[in-house]
């Protein structure tokens, strides 16, 4: 059942982030959006309807990552999803690597090394059965969207839609912790509320980031806070476990490598 749920994670991936790529063409056109102005912002969203069909294969693709959840371990599933990363640097490159920048290479090949040793590191994780504390989930979820909150505020030396990416991946990925735990059902399906509030500012940073530079910059250090920031989640909320050893410098090298494709996706502001 894991592997079937690492193929169902690998599928989402593939639809979301060529959903991103759809949702940066339509939203780079329109008016500036803004989660200070939501009802505004939404309603020019969904009246276009190229981004409408990105939204559409985004929340498919989303289904299929829940599915995924109940099949596979967190950290597991996150690792294999953020593989995606490299559909998004092709598809926005047109499907021709050569029109990536020298930077964007290095960044997605990084990336995409970073995600494959968390893979090596990650088999043989096993799935916590019990359930998380409380007090431990409202400090993750207060510092996803603290962290948001604060990139978004202060003036880093940060492309803008970088900046606005990263926020929205740690809103996203404040989502999916959110997700893990409707899954866990019980009292636990009161995380459906964080989940759409976190899902919604998250999507709203993401346009605003779209509209500020390209859907590479943006959705690709989106993708990486997502998917990193949860696996870390895995080990610390939900009691998922390591062998030791040697998986456990697979998982140093590889969060390492994530990194330094974040880094290099986030160009300096100018």
């Amino acid at each position: 059942m894991t592997w079937l749920g690492l193929g169902v994670a690998f599928v989402s991936a593939l639809a979301v982030n060529w959903a991103y790529t759809k949702e940066h063409d339509a939203a780079a056109k329109l008016p500036p959006v803004s989660p200070r102005r939501p009802f505004r912002s939404a309603k020019l969203l969904v009246h276009d309807r190229t981004w409408l069909k990105g939204f559409a294969l985004e929340s498919g693709g989303w289904l299929l990552y829940v599915a995924a959840l109940r099949l596979a371990p967190l950290a597991l599933v996150q690792a294999v999803g953020a593989g995606g990363i490299g559909v998004l640097a092709l598809v926005g490159a047109g499907g021709d690597p050569r029109r990536l920048t020298l930077r964007q290479r290095v960044a997605v090949l990084a990336a995409l090394a970073g995600l494959a040793l968390l893979a090596a590191s990650l088999v043989g994780a096993e799935p916590g059965e019990g359930s998380p504390h409380p007090l431990a989930v409202g400090v993750w979820l207060a510092a996803c969207a603290g962290g948001a909150a604060v990139l978004v505020a202060a003036r880093l030396p940060l492309a803008r839609a970088a900046a606005l990416g990263l926020a929205a991946g740690l809103l996203f990925a404040g989502g999916d912790i959110s997700v893990k735990l409707v899954v866990h059902g019980g009292l636990w399906l009161v995380a459906a509320a964080s989940l759409i509030v976190f899902y919604g500012a998250g999507t709203l940073r993401l346009q605003a980031a779209f509209q500020q530079g390209d859907a590479l910059t943006a959705a690709g250090v989106a993708t990486l806070a997502t998917y990193a920031v949860p696996i870390a989640a895995g080990f610390s909320l939900f009691g998922e476990s390591l062998p030791g050893g040697s998986r456990t410098i697979l998982q140093i090298a590889g969060f390492a490598a994530v990194v330094v494709g974040a880094v290099a996706l986030s160009e300096p502001r100018v």
